[in-house]
């Protein structure tokens, strides 16, 4: 980047880090990520689908996405990450909180071009998004290939930020008759709904369960 990012926390220190493992467990957990550049002095923010390659993160979209093409040609983008654990409730709204874990990743994403990387490429994003659906699907075709744009961006400049436990309310106020405490939040998965044109009576795989 034309300039390092600034990746020090300014409040609450306690809860930033810069630590290479929690960053990917946190784009591990993560099908969708939002991705922030500017084009012409405008800013925009746009959701794309990722999954982590090693030590790169992959973004996905189409080659005729303005998108795409800007950040192929080296623009500087901000990637962020986050995921709500649960909703901290403390004795007065000042004290209440989230818990949470995300990431900030900044750099300039890369186009893969190789046609062997590529395509291994798009089986690590397959798999993240839908565990265990790889072996099921036929291979993409090369026409399918090339009409999308897959971005590998480095992990090396980030930061991430998380918090858990209770709430931390001061002293004075514990004396307080207010219920305090966390409600956790998660991701459940619905039952699978069918496709309307399919021609076989196949059960939905066992492995939608455990995604």
């Amino acid at each position: 980047m034309s300039q390092h990012p600034d990746t020090r926390h300014q409040r609450e220190k306690e809860h930033g880090g810069n630590d290479f493992k929690i960053a990917c467990a946190i784009i591990d957990d993560a099908r969708i990520c939002h991705v922030g550049f500017t084009v012409e002095e405008y800013p925009y923010v746009v959701p794309m689908a990722c999954a982590r390659d090693k030590d790169q993160l992959l973004l996905h979209g189409s080659v005729a996405s303005r998108v795409m093409k800007s950040l192929a040609d080296g623009l500087d983008c901000c990637v962020t990450i986050t995921h709500l654990d649960g909703l901290v409730f403390a004795r007065s709204a000042f004290h209440s909180s989230m818990n949470y874990r995300s990431v900030m990743i900044f750099g300039k994403a890369q186009l893969i071009e190789d046609e062997l990387e590529k395509s291994r490429s798009f089986d690590v994003l397959v798999e993240q998004l839908m565990p265990g659906r790889l072996a099921e699907l036929r291979d993409s075709t090369p026409k399918e290939l090339k009409a999308t744009h897959l971005l590998k961006l480095p992990i090396e400049v980030f930061t991430t930020k998380v918090r858990t436990g209770p709430p931390d309310d001061p002293k004075s106020d514990l004396g307080l008759p207010v219920w305090a405490g966390v409600v956790p939040f998660g991701t459940i998965n619905g039952e699978p709904v069918t496709a309307p044109d399919m021609r076989f009576k196949t059960s939905a795989p066992a492995y939608l369960s455990k995604m």
